[in-house]
């Protein structure tokens, strides 16, 4: 793109020489690529992410390497809203897979993370449930203990099961019925059918 460059005929003004402003639909002031290019480069880092998004937008001939990805990414990011939070979604994550576990809280609202909680110890979810009286939802899986801390420190909140672990535990359910019912339909059906699972 092209634009044209213009000199100041006033001898005391600070900037002798200035480009044509093209509007922040176009490109913002002082900055080198339009704000179309930035949105790609913005999607692209939210999509792929890191090296690979680098990657590809090397393949698009688009001029980004990951820390550019990351600069945009961190540029164009949401403010942070002064709405209290209401809905929150509360699982466990792995600091170290296997060896030391955590809690992450989610704003579910506005799909941010609030919270990284240390361990997975019933008593800091409701710690820091009670900390926070705003909430008025809390997504957990289906685990007891962080049920009851839930009541114990949420008490005006409504607790719901997220869709991964209702998914989960239904094929479960799903697939423990098919496993009884197969032996009597095979003794049934007269044919001598393995019933064992891969």
């Amino acid at each position: 793109m092209q634009v044209r460059r213009f000199r100041c005929s006033n001898a005391a003004c600070p900037r002798r020489i200035f480009g044509e402003p093209l509007g922040d639909g176009i490109a913002p002031k002082a900055a080198t690529p339009t704000s179309r290019l930035e949105g790609i480069v913005h999607h692209l880092g939210i999509a792929p992410g890191g090296r690979p998004a680098a990657r590809l937008a090397r393949r698009l001939m688009l001029p980004a390497s990951r820390n550019t990805l990351l600069r945009v990414m961190r540029r164009r990011a949401l403010p942070l809203a002064t709405k209290p939070v209401q809905v929150v979604g509360v699982d466990d994550f792995a600091w170290k897979r296997g060896q030391h576990y955590g809690r992450i809280v989610c704003d579910l609202e506005r799909r941010r993370i609030i919270d990284l909680l240390a361990d997975r110890e019933a008593g800091t979810v409701q710690a820091w449930l009670a900390a926070h009286p705003e909430i008025a939802v809390v997504s957990r899986d289906r685990g007891g203990r962080y049920g009851q801390a839930a009541t114990k420190g949420g008490p005006q909140a409504v607790q719901v099961a997220d869709r991964w672990h209702l998914m989960e535990n239904a094929s479960a359910a799903f697939l423990e019925a098919a496993r009884r019912s197969m032996r009597p339909i095979v003794r049934r059906s007269g044919r001598l059918w393995s019933t064992r699972c891969c």
